[in-house]
């Protein structure tokens, strides 16, 4: 069984754990620690409104103090407020009914379950006030870049702490691809989201965000800071490629040259920080021809059409250009869509003389599946020529085929020409 004495030991380091420990301002402690106080007063003595309690957070001690009503000897009806004469006048001989006895209580004698009461009530009242703290600091900063120490890793997501110790956490869907992390090194990721859901923080991180990538920009570009260029849009694959949209509002300034740098110095360290994520660059522009052209480099376009109302591109290119249109694994033109939110269908060109030749794709229903036959019909090819000038991968993507029936397809086409 504990001591008096080690009581109020255990009273003084609770008092030493708060104020060291939690990051509250004096004001906001003291009116805790008070409240904390009356909320083990009241379930002792069924109410704490003739208490007074004075806390000093800065010495670690505090003073409580019991007021109550003499009454005569016999009269009491309520012991927590009315004290009888006969042991008022045990504290001071001139007490006398309907005077005020202020007596000062020690804690401690209310035993352990009073100091336990009162530990768990603060230790809860301290947590709600860390949350609100935790929330406060981040729910106006969604955008912002921030930096903080690797603490633990696990499958599904990385715990970082903040300066102030405060845990946010980078989830594996906010990581680039093949990101290693160490515990104990520094990691800068954006503030993607902050929820506060049932008074429980919680700080979502994001690399993989286009923001994340355009503060990356503003920090090493200073004419965007200076507003002189503006970073109109960005589309990302996290750790493979990027391209970005920039407009320049002085004609004096090239914004594409500016946010490169002179060879590349400007976009060297952002690349190394997205894990040699490949960035494109290229100005922006209104017209939305130019627009889809500017975002399929570096391939060169020989011409288009756009249907603006079901935001759809048809782009025609030379046979040498088709390959740099779609990129490695359809990034180039998966990036392309993205960026320009135009879908976006390539085409090789065909002479006028092979056109003339074309055979309708129903031709080849003895050979080919008619399923199959419908289902190209149905992403707008209908003629050999048109399939045969089509992309491989789109007619894998958008026809919904297996690479196996496309390259059957394909084969049967082409022996029609040869």
């Amino acid at each position: 069984m504990a001591t008096r004495k080690e009581e109020t030991v255990s009273m003084i380091d609770t008092f030493k754990e708060f104020k060291e420990t939690k990051n509250i301002d004096r004001t906001t402690l003291v009116s805790v620690l008070e409240e904390s106080f009356r909320n083990v007063l009241a379930k002792i003595f069924g109410s704490d409104e003739n208490f007074d309690v004075i806390v000093n957070p800065d010495k670690g001690d505090f003073e409580i103090y019991r007021n109550r009503m003499v009454v005569a000897d016999g009269e009491v009806e309520d012991e927590n407020k009315q004290i009888a004469l006969s042991e008022a006048q045990k504290i001071e001989p001139d007490y006398e009914v309907d005077e005020e006895v202020s007596e000062r209580v020690d804690f401690t004698k209310f035993g352990r379950r009073a100091i336990l009461n009162l530990r768990q009530t603060l230790a809860s009242k301290i947590l709600e006030l860390e949350h609100d703290s935790l929330y406060n600091k981040y729910k106006d900063r969604v955008g912002q870049i921030v930096s903080g120490e690797v603490y633990q890793m696990w499958k599904r997501e990385v715990l970082v702490v903040d300066d102030e110790n405060n845990e946010l956490i980078l989830p594996k869907a906010e990581q680039i691809p093949n990101d290693q992390y160490r515990k104990g090194e520094t990691i800068r990721a954006v503030i993607h989201q902050v929820t506060n859901e049932n008074n429980n923080p919680k700080i979502i991180l994001s690399r993989t965000s286009p923001v994340f990538l355009q503060r990356l920009l503003e920090a090493e570009v200073p004419e965007i800071n200076d507003g002189l260029i503006s970073i109109k849009k960005i589309a990302r694959m996290p750790g493979e490629r990027a391209k970005i949209a920039v407009e320049s509002y002085d004609d004096r300034i090239d914004p594409v040259g500016a946010c490169v740098g002179v060879k590349g110095s400007r976009v060297h360290g952002i690349v190394r920080e997205l894990n040699n994520e490949n960035i494109d660059v290229i100005n922006y522009t209104a017209n939305t021809k130019l627009f889809i052209q500017r975002a399929l480099s570096p391939a060169q376009v020989s011409s288009l059409t756009i249907d603006e109302e079901n935001r759809k591109a048809e782009v025609f290119l030379k046979p040498e250009e088709v390959s740099l249109a779609i990129g490695r694994g359809g990034l180039n033109i998966k990036l392309a869509s993205m960026l320009t939110e135009y879908t976006i269908d390539v085409f090789r060109e065909v002479s006028e003389g092979e056109a003339d030749e074309d055979i309708y794709l129903d031709e080849f229903a003895d050979e080919i599946d008619q399923w199959i036959i419908d289902s190209i019909k149905a992403i707008g090819l209908d003629t050999a020529k048109s399939v045969l000038n089509a992309p491989r991968e789109m007619l894998v993507e958008k026809a919904d085929l297996e690479e196996e029936t496309v390259d059957h397809v394909l084969e049967v086409l082409k022996a029609e020409f040869e």
